[in-house]
């Protein structure tokens, strides 16, 4: 694997591992209450889809077998360029179902890598 797809792949495991660590324990209510906590989420969702974003540039086929990742691309910009029509119940929900999968397969292809 090429040094620029592991950078790619480390991003968004630590990205992911932050949004994990900044939710724990926590509600939809916390999260909906906290306007620091959805900043940082945010923040690390728009890194994880950046960092997908150069990774189909660098590594079509190691982009190819995480999961969603047009969508994943996609949900970064509605982050960056529709702040203000971001809903606090589909990022919650993204947290919730599609987090930790895209973290398992980005570990596992960083070990293999």
């Amino acid at each position: 694997m090429r040094l620029e797809a592991k950078k790619c792949l480390e991003d968004v495991r630590q990205a992911a591992e932050l949004i994990l660590q900044f939710t724990a324990n926590k509600s939809f209510t916390d999260y909906d209450a906290d306007a620091l906590l959805r900043s940082g989420v945010e923040r690390q969702f728009e890194i994880i889809g950046e960092a997908v974003n150069r990774l189909s540039k660098v590594d079509p086929v190691i982009v190819a077998a995480l999961p969603d990742t047009p969508r994943i691309v996609a949900f970064r910009n509605i982050l960056i360029h529709g702040y203000d029509v971001v809903d606090n119940h589909v990022v919650w929900d993204v947290i919730q179902y599609n987090l930790v999968p895209l973290h398992a397969q980005v570990v596992s292809l960083l070990i293999v890598g």
